[in-house]
């Protein structure tokens, strides 16, 4: 079966196409060497997502999946947003709003 590991950097991207058995588990595939020659980093057991889903290592893998190697975040979102809005309400100004809909190329 057909899989892919996606690993993306500030500096760049990699993106590895593999055919492995049925049965391979996640920790399994990034084993390989295809998979370890390629990477800049040893992937953290605890990031490691198949199309946005947190996995395990101990995941069994299916036709087409994509493990995604994810890296931690340098700020929380929700502690960013808590900031953004006490400087608003310190300067008396209303956040602006966010436009909602379709958006165009052009």
């Amino acid at each position: 079966m057909r899989i892919y590991v996606a690993y993306v950097a500030p500096d760049g991207e990699v993106l590895v196409a593999l055919d492995v058995a049925a049965g391979t588990t996640v920790a399994d595939a990034l084993g390989l060497r295809a998979v370890t020659e390629r990477l800049p980093v040893a992937p953290d057991p605890a990031g490691l997502a198949i199309f946005g889903e947190r996995v395990s290592g101990a995941t069994p893998l299916r036709d087409g999946d994509r493990i995604e190697i994810t890296r931690p975040l340098h700020a929380d979102p929700k502690n960013m947003r808590r900031d953004r809005a006490g400087r608003h309400a310190a300067t008396g100004k209303t956040p602006p709003r966010r436009r909602r809909g379709l958006r165009t190329a052009g």
